[in-house]
């Protein structure tokens, strides 16, 4: 089996637009779709969600604020799969709530590098 990264991505909400029972029913619809993956799916990491707040490290030990507030998008988390191809993993993505709201999820495969320099 092949790990692949899922990076959610979702728009910026204005507060209104998600009250109290909208995002508890949202969380719901998350825990539904990460716990309704196939038994031959590994979930290796649980949806985890990330923190609006942040710093970036750059060359030369530069520290910049972030995530980048001007985009429309932002990642909201990540979880890790274990299946046979990308296209399986594609396919159990479209079932990922973040896509009701107008967000968007990215597949990765995930691997370890051999060789530095190599990406494989």
């Amino acid at each position: 089996m092949k790990e692949f990264v899922l990076l959610f991505r979702r728009p910026q909400l204005k507060e209104p637009e998600m009250d109290s029972e909208k995002i508890k029913a949202y969380r719901k619809k998350w825990d539904d779709w990460l716990s309704g993956f196939p038994e031959d799916v590994k979930l290796s990491s649980t949806g985890l969600a990330l923190s609006e707040d942040g710093k970036i490290l750059k060359p030369g030990g530069v520290i910049t604020d972030g995530p980048f507030v001007e985009l429309k998008e932002k990642l909201g988390g990540l979880a890790v799969i274990k299946t046979e191809t990308l296209d399986e993993a594609i396919t159990l993505a479209h079932g990922c709530p973040v896509l009701e709201i107008g967000g968007s999820v990215e597949i990765r495969e995930a691997f370890l590098a051999k060789e530095p320099g190599t990406s494989r």
